[in-house]
C-alpha cells in the first residue's frame, strides 16, 4: 500500500469489474476492507465493499466532503462524482 487511507482518499481500483476507475473512500471497515463510492455507480446509499490491496491510493484527499463524511453532514452523489470527474 502506497499511502494510508482515510475518508476521503481518492483511490484507483486495480482490480474487479471496476477497474481503473476513481472512487472515493467513504468509510473504513477494518484493516482490509474500506467501502467507496463514485456517485455514479456507486452511489453512497449502496458503496461497494473493497479489499484496501485492490485499490492504489492517488494520495489525493476532498477536505470538504472528508469532514462531511465525518460529521455525519449529508453528502450528494452529484458532489462526488463532480469532485471525481476533475481527475
Amino acid at each position: 500500500m502506497d499511502k494510508p487511507l482515510e475518508i476521503g482518499s481518492v483511490v484507483l481500483s486495480r482490480a474487479g469489474r471496476d477497474k481503473g476507475k476513481f472512487f472515493i473512500v467513504v468509510e473504513i471497515v477494518d484493516d482490509q476492507f474500506v467501502r467507496i463510492a463514485d456517485g455514479d455507480v456507486r452511489r453512497l446509499d449502496k458503496p461497494k465493499l473493497k479489499k484496501i490491496r485492490h485499490l492504489k491510493a492517488t494520495g489525493e484527499v476532498f477536505e470538504e466532503i472528508a469532514e462531511k463524511l465525518k460529521n455525519s453532514v449529508k453528502v450528494y452523489d452529484a458532489e462526488i462524482y463532480s469532485a471525481l470527474r476533475k481527475l
